[in-house]
């Protein structure tokens, strides 16, 4: 998996001393960035936790707590962290942790998923504060851990095919303006173009009304239940996932725009927000990986104020949450060919470097394509999930045949 090495954050007297005020440091750039930002966490995430939720049967109580959960607490985090470090660590939940609870909540009870969501934050509090974790997990190649991640959203990609056939002129609009800004426009993210236009045309050739109205309630806390095998088969690879394809990337990306970035500050943090927002029913809230990318880069403005980016993103993304009980029913109308088509935008990029990774080197071929092979199977054996097995039999292989 490898996250980088610690660096202690040393501010010079000058950054010490010169206190910019919030409202000064808005500028133009950096509300463009955190707009961005936090749009690409209300879209295809958004609808796969959706879909995670309808496979486990939930009510739409524990649908809308999760949420609130994941995008309320994510946001805090997002506002939170920036201010203290002046650095632009942006906040928000786990695509890919959401993709991987897609294949397990209709295995587990809600406590026992709920008790899940815990032990995660719990192991990635423990990376953060004594590297232990990191070491155990560091026995499973990072080519291995991307190929299951890579088998794992596999399956929602190919749902663009049959999604573009189902809604030709949605799914026409949205492959055509994902290539061409994948093409011509370097500096605005081709999959929110995917999106935009996919949602413009849905809207002048379909009727959006909510399906059905849900009263407002105020979240609540969960009782979880704690497990073995919810050890073992939630808490260790949403962990896993989490540092990987989010703690990892986003601290790369802050360190890549010269930033100093606390490492072991803001991994524990990224633990105790995900414990948090587990006992309100959702999986994690972490430093997400390329909304810290696209807050951190030079398109954010100045340096010293792309902080600001990751501030506009987080209270976007609280309001989010704090009216889910609207959104989510608005998103529940939508087809189902729609959301399949979203979702399979928002993973591409993630399928991409997850197939980059884990192939483009000779060391762990075999490891990675058993990891990848078992994982897009969608097998459950044992009441434990392919991605699991994916990462057993890499993992073996990597130590035994291929070492």
């Amino acid at each position: 998996m490898g996250l980088p090495e610690e660096r202690h954050s040393e501010y010079s007297s000058n950054e010490k001393l010169h206190k910019y005020s919030v409202i000064r440091d808005l500028t133009g750039e950096n509300i463009s960035s955190g707009i961005i930002a936090s749009t690409l966490v209300m879209t295809g995430p958004a609808l796969i936790i959706l879909q995670a939720a309808a496979a486990g049967g939930f009510t739409d109580q524990q649908t809308i707590n999760w949420m609130f959960a994941v995008y309320f607490f994510g946001g805090v985090y997002s506002i939170l962290m920036p201010l203290l470090y002046r650095i632009p660590i942006t906040g928000g939940h786990s695509i890919t942790g959401a993709a991987f609870l897609a294949t397990v909540t209709a295995q587990y009870t809600y406590p026992e998923l709920i008790g899940g969501y815990v032990m995660s934050g719990l192991l990635i509090f423990l990376v953060g504060i004594t590297g232990l974790f990191t070491k155990i997990i560091g026995w499973v190649p990072k080519e291995v851990i991307a190929s299951m991640l890579g088998g794992l959203v596999a399956g929602y990609v190919v749902q663009l095919v049959p999604a573009i056939q189902d809604m030709p002129l949605v799914g026409g609009a949205a492959l055509i303006s994902f290539l061409l800004f994948t093409r011509y426009v370097k500096k605005f993210p081709p999959v929110l173009a995917a999106v935009v236009a996919a949602f413009v045309v849905l809207f002048f050739t379909a009727d959006l009304n909510p399906a059905k109205e849900i009263t407002y309630f105020l979240p609540s806390l969960q009782v979880p239940e704690f497990t073995w095998m919810g050890l073992v088969t939630i808490a260790l690879p949403l962990a896993m996932l989490i540092l990987s394809n989010d703690a990892a990337p986003g601290i790369g990306a802050l360190e890549s725009s010269n930033f100093e970035p606390p490492i072991r500050k803001i991994v524990s943090s990224s633990g105790v927000f995900s414990v948090i927002t587990s006992f309100f029913g959702g999986q994690c809230a972490n430093i997400a990986g390329m909304m810290s990318a696209i807050c951190a880069g030079p398109d954010s403005g100045p340096r010293e104020k792309r902080y600001m980016g990751a501030v506009v993103s987080g209270v976007i993304t609280i309001v989010f949450g704090i009216f889910a009980w609207k959104i989510v029913p608005f998103i529940q109308s939508l087809p189902q060919a729609f959301v399949s088509l979203l979702a399979g935008f928002a993973l591409i990029g993630v399928l991409h470097s997850s197939l980059q990774m884990g192939f483009s080197g000779n060391r762990y071929r075999l490891s990675a394509l058993a990891a990848f092979i078992v994982t897009l199977s969608g097998i459950s054996f044992l009441h434990i999930s392919a991605p699991v097995w994916g990462l057993v039999a890499g993992a073996i292989l990597a130590r035994t045949v291929e070492r």
